[in-house]
């Protein structure tokens, strides 16, 4: 069986701006006060150590892993209080999956978001049910960009590895998906989304709107 893996974070969902709130907090809790805001979408899809990472370096202070390492699951706990206080499906995106659905296409995910917090996030937003499989940061003892996490996700949806293809929105998706050997679709709209960047990618192909997912999958799975 043919199948779809979509990446979660700024593929599926705007999730930049409770990420960034829990980053926040952290340095509050340091007594830094907030380090990020507006304009720093692009970093929280990159993961909790990269936006620590960024607002130490705003803060003129040393990168210092150590540190980071002691924040990072004080960073998941707040996440995992407000997880979506401010997150939001992007438009169109569960009418593509119930087309891909439709059209006898396997569905799952697969993240670089810790496993318990992307079903809790899936749940809370009412959609984890859609989804065959979801294979997070820590399902496996490897993630994105190796292959395999993408290879489990389409097993677990009940598809073939290598009749699939991956949408995301970041150079991890397309590294992952290359991999694979097999196709990419990333999507413009995106906190990483600017199209000439993307297109950079050189992707299998670039979608502006979850509207146009359905036939690019069609032609690239034919």
């Amino acid at each position: 069986m043919k199948s779809v893996i979509f990446d979660l974070d700024g593929t599926l969902a705007d999730t930049s701006g409770d990420l960034l709130a829990a980053a926040n907090a952290c340095f509050r809790g340091i007594g830094m006060g907030d380090l990020l805001g507006a304009g720093d979408e692009w970093v929280a899809v990159r993961g909790g150590r990269a936006m620590l990472r960024l607002g130490f370096s705003r803060a003129g202070r040393a990168e210092d892993d150590a540190e980071i390492d002691v924040l990072y699951p004080q960073l998941l706990s707040h996440y995992a209080r407000d997880i979506d206080t401010h997150t939001v499906l992007y438009p169109g995106a569960m009418e593509a999956v119930e087309a891909l659905l439709m059209a006898n296409y396997r569905v799952g995910i697969c993240t670089n978001k810790p496993e318990h917090l992307a079903e809790e996030l899936l749940t809370r937003l009412g959609v984890r049910d859609a989804f065959a499989s979801l294979v997070g940061a820590d399902t496996l003892t490897v993630k994105k960009p190796d292959p395999e996490p993408l290879f489990e996700a389409a097993r677990r949806a009940g598809g073939d590895p290598r009749m699939t293809c991956l949408v995301g929105d970041s150079d991890t998706d397309r590294n992952t998906a290359r991999a694979a050997g097999v196709p990419s679709i990333l999507v413009t709209f995106g906190p990483e989304g600017q199209g000439e960047r993307m297109l950079a990618l050189d992707p299998e192909a670039l979608i502006g709107h979850f509207d146009e997912l359905p036939g690019t999958v069609a032609r690239l799975l034919a």
